[in-house]
């Protein structure tokens, strides 16, 4: 069942204004023009809610969709001796501030 025409279109909405105004508000708030984006779990609820699933089983659908990721990650940490490898990724952020020590912050 789509959202739109139904009694869900007014929660899609706001999720989709969420989506719309927080980078300009991010970027208001923090001064960063970092690139934002929201990820699955901010619509998940959403459509728990559309197929009938009630609300106490949202955080167990959550984990339980996680558990492969978590394990591979812990079984990749005790594969490579307590160390886990990350993809390289580039870092496309303009204008990097200096690490200032802690004493100095």
């Amino acid at each position: 069942m789509p959202a739109a025409g139904a009694e869900y279109e007014a929660e899609l909405n706001l999720l989709k204004s969420i989506e719309r105004l927080t980078p300009e508000v991010f970027a208001r708030e923090k001064g960063s023009d970092k690139a934002l984006c929201a990820n699955v779990d901010m619509y998940s609820g959403f459509i728990y809610s559309m197929m009938g699933i009630p609300e106490d089983l949202f955080t167990l659908l959550f984990a339980c969709a996680r558990m492969a990721g978590w394990a591979a990650r812990r079984f990749e940490e005790i594969a490579a001796g307590k160390r886990i490898i990350r993809p390289a990724y580039k870092n496309t952020v303009r204008g990097i501030k200096p690490y200032v020590p802690i004493e100095g912050r």
